[in-house]
């Protein structure tokens, strides 16, 4: 059965760095596209950012460019997000997800769920 595992979710400060990891079984990796997405206390799941199959092309939601980078490892099955510059508005449940079709910015499109990791940024 497919199983994905996000890791390295934390306590961070306001300005500090942090990055999360997906470890995928179960599937074959390199044929989905990649994407993570976040869901904050009281709000709905919104998207991040995702990766191709082949990670030569990557797509962020606004409020993470240039802080964000989503990269992946087709071998190891695994997908990363390294964040920077956090804000306090970055605070949420992380959860990466796999789909079909690149680019895939809506959770309808994925199939895929993990259970989601909690990264906390303090002002």
């Amino acid at each position: 059965q497919v199983q994905l595992v996000e890791s390295g979710g934390g306590l961070v400060q306001a300005g500090g760095s942090l990055t999360l990891s997906c470890a995928a079984s179960g599937l074959v990796f390199s044929t989905f596209t990649m994407g993570w997405f976040r869901q904050a206390p009281g709000k709905e799941r919104e998207f991040v950012a995702t990766i191709s199959r082949n990670g030569g092309s990557t797509f962020y939601t606004d409020s993470v460019k240039g802080r964000f980078t989503v990269s992946r490892d087709n071998p190891k099955s695994t997908v990363a997000l390294q964040m920077s510059v956090l804000k306090p508005e970055d605070t949420a449940v992380y959860y990466c997800a796999a789909a079909a079709k690149f680019p895939a910015t809506n959770g309808i499109e994925y199939n895929f769920w993990g259970q989601g990791t909690q990264v906390t940024v303090s002002s």
